[in-house]
């Protein structure tokens, strides 16, 4: 993968990924390469975008495939693995009973680069300081998913793997993740793999991963 005219170095490597549920195929000897920036990840209901999104997480394995991060393989060393990446499944219902804030909390163990300056002003540009004490419960699904790019975005992960991440938000947080991927379109060493229906605006794109219509 070029950008500007010099190859882009890659983050992921996911190689030969062979995945069934029941008789159906969802993946077969699949493979891909992430670089740096922002990849949108494409195609229609049921065409295996958050399946994918599940499987570079490490909370679905395949039939065969090898993920790689940074040099680090997942079947090898599977801590080290998932410390690079960030995942949040929006319909997870373990944290329920937590608050926003403890939720933050309980991720800065896992993520050695996790900035909580920035995630001080994620809470501030995502409209959530009045819900960070609140139980997640009690939150919209709206303020749910703001949380999850709050952590998301303050993880520090090599890998960010955000599905549908302006679901449900109002307009004034779409526009602040927008800008916060055009930010992200340029780093050096993140990567962050978008999955939904239609590319982010005016977000600039390392590549796209088209799983059909």
């Amino acid at each position: 993968m070029h950008l500007n005219g010099r190859i882009a170095p890659v983050v992921l490597r996911l190689d030969g990924l062979c995945l069934r549920y029941a008789q159906r195929v969802v993946f077969e000897q699949f493979s891909t390469q992430i670089s740096p920036g922002v990849t949108w990840v494409q195609g229609g209901d049921g065409r295996g975008k958050t399946t994918l999104l599940r499987v570079l997480a490490g909370a679905v394995q395949g039939a065969a495939g090898v993920l790689q991060v940074n040099g680090v393989s997942l079947a090898a060393q599977p801590q080290a693995y998932l410390q690079q990446v960030f995942w949040a499944d929006s319909s997870a219902t373990e944290w329920e009973q937590t608050t926003a804030l403890g939720y933050f909390n309980s991720l800065v163990p896992r993520y050695p680069h996790w900035d909580a300056p920035l995630l001080c002003e994620l809470i501030a540009g995502l409209s959530l300081t009045p819900h960070t004490e609140k139980p997640m419960y009690m939150l919209s699904t709206g303020s749910k998913r703001k949380v999850w790019l709050a952590a998301a975005f303050a993880s520090g992960a090599a890998v960010t793997l955000l599905d549908e991440p302006f679901a449900a938000l109002d307009k004034a947080s779409i526009g602040f993740v927008l800008e916060l991927l055009q930010d992200a379109a340029d780093h050096p060493t993140r990567a962050w793999v978008v999955a939904d229906y239609a590319a982010p605006a005016q977000v600039p794109l390392v590549s796209v991963i088209a799983l059909g219509g």
